[in-house]
C-alpha cells in the first residue's frame, strides 16, 4: 500500500470527527442573541477540540509525508490513533454539556492522553521502518513537546477532581504548544 491511501482515510476519518462535533451543537430554540448563551460551554468545549484534531492532522500529515513505505503495523498503528481520536466527539459533547464539571473533564484529558501515546506509537512504529538515522529520525529529535504534553495531561487528569480551571488551563496549554505546526519535518524535507 502506498502512503496516500493512508492519508487519505485517515483524512476522511478525522473531517468526520469535526462533523460529529459540530452537529452536537444544536440550534437554538429562540431568535434573541440572549439564547445563545447556554452554548457558550458547548462552543468552548468545541473549539479546544477542534483545534487538538486540527494539531493532529496537521502533524499526521507531516509524520506520513517523511515516510517512506506502509506495512501492516503502521496501517494498525494508524487506526489506534483513529480509534482514540473519533473518541474526542464524544467527551467533547459531554464536556459542553455538562458545563466542564469534573468527571467529563476528566474523560476529557484520559482521552487527550491516550490520544498522545497512541500517536507516540505511530510515530516509533514509522521510525521503525524508516530507521534511527533516518531525515525523519533527526526531524523528530527528542520530542520534548511531546513529553511536556503527557505531563499536563496527567495533571489536568488529576486536577480534574479538584480544580476544574487547573484542569482546563492544563488542555489549553498543550493545545497552545501544539498550536503552531511542528517545522521540524518540514525543514528537513524542504
Amino acid at each position: 500500500m502506498n502512503k496516500t491511501r493512508l492519508e487519505a482515510f485517515s483524512d476522511g476519518v478525522l473531517a468526520i470527527i469535526i462533523t460529529i462535533m459540530i452537529l452536537e451543537i444544536k440550534v437554538p430554540q429562540g431568535h434573541e442573541f440572549t439564547d445563545l448563551k447556554p452554548l457558550i460551554p458547548k462552543f468552548l468545549s468545541y473549539i479546544l477540540s477542534f483545534i487538538y484534531v486540527g494539531i493532529y492532522w496537521n502533524n499526521h500529515h507531516y509524520l506520513i509525508h517523511g515516510l517512506s513505505k506502509v506495512n501492516g503495523k503502521i496501517l494498525w498503528s494508524n487506526l489506534h490513533l483513529l480509534f482514540w481520536l473519533s473518541l474526542i466527539p464524544v467527551s467533547t459533547g459531554w464536556m459542553g454539556e455538562h458545563n466542564f464539571e469534573k468527571a467529563a473533564m476528566a474523560l476529557y484529558g484520559i482521552i487527550l492522553l491516550l490520544c498522545a501515546i497512541s500517536y507516540v506509537i505511530l510515530q516509533k512504529t514509522v521510525l521503525d521502518v524508516e530507521g534511527k538515522n533516518s531525515a525523519l529520525a533527526k526531524a523528530l529529535g527528542r520530542d520534548l513537546k511531546g513529553k511536556a504534553s503527557a505531563v499536563l495531561y496527567v495533571i489536568g487528569i488529576v486536577a480534574s477532581f479538584y480544580n476544574v480551571i487547573i484542569s482546563g488551563a492544563a488542555y489549553f496549554i498543550v493545545a497552545m504548544l501544539w498550536l503552531i505546526p511542528d517545522k521540524r519535518i518540514e525543514r528537513i524535507f524542504s
